[in-house]
């Protein structure tokens, strides 16, 4: 009896074991059924970084040569101010007239190269009723035949009593009666350097920028419609 029971016990010992090993073969061939038939993730194509450009920080223009640097920094500073009423910002006129009228005071300077030409100009009779070719105050009152300060836009050209002009609109509250008053850029026969030599001085205008008859196309060349004077006297 003892021999039989061993012998069931042998044979019950292998069926166990026969049967984990089948199971363990199935889920050993689903697992890899399952792997076979699961889907592949994509995967995603290789994208280089995009090089980003080096920050430089721009540089402000330079003082042009001859310019006082406490007037060049008012004039960017009201070319800053006003820029969105200022189409053009690549050149603009400066004129100082803390400068006698016999000394060149309009600086027509191009920012982005750094030029710079001057151009004598005349200050207005109510600037200067004694004529000593200093200018002395600034109006913007209308009939005060005087220069005044501040911010102006260059307008249109048009033919008038001086010949070719352009109208200037004021643009701060120092010459925002400029149209009003018809303070334009035009030339005339007392801007001329001649005048210099004869008289020591510049004649007068009626508060308009007057510059020479031979320096008018120039100027109006260089400046053109849209773009900043900047009248002071720092």
């Amino acid at each position: 009896m003892h021999n039989l029971d061993t012998a069931q016990t042998r044979r019950a010992m292998l069926r166990s074991a026969f049967v984990m090993a089948s199971g363990a073969a199935a889920s050993a061939c689903v697992s890899r059924v399952e792997t076979a038939m699961a889907p592949a993730l994509p995967v995603p194509a290789y994208v280089p970084p995009i090089p980003q450009a080096p920050v430089v920080a721009k540089a402000a223009p330079r003082t042009p040569l001859g310019m006082r640097p406490e007037l060049f920094k008012q004039a960017l500073a009201a070319l800053d101010r006003h820029s969105m009423r200022i189409p053009s910002h690549d050149r603009l006129a400066v004129v100082d007239f803390s400068k006698p009228s016999y000394q060149p005071r309009m600086y027509l300077v191009h920012l982005g190269r750094g030029e710079v030409e001057t151009f004598l100009v005349s200050h207005g009779i109510g600037s200067d009723p004694q004529h000593t070719g200093l200018l002395h105050r600034f109006s913007n009152e209308v009939n005060s035949e005087a220069t005044c300060e501040g911010a102006f836009l260059t307008s249109d050209y048009y033919v008038g009593k001086h010949g070719d002009s352009q109208r200037l609109l004021g643009l701060d509250p120092t010459n925002n009666n400029a149209l009003d008053r018809a303070i334009v850029v035009h030339s005339a026969w007392y801007a001329n350097a001649e005048m210099i030599t004869k008289h020591g001085k510049l004649g007068r205008s009626q508060g308009c920028f007057a510059v020479g008859e031979n320096e008018l196309a120039k100027v109006f060349e260089r400046l053109g419609p849209g773009r900043m004077i900047y009248s002071a006297k720092v």
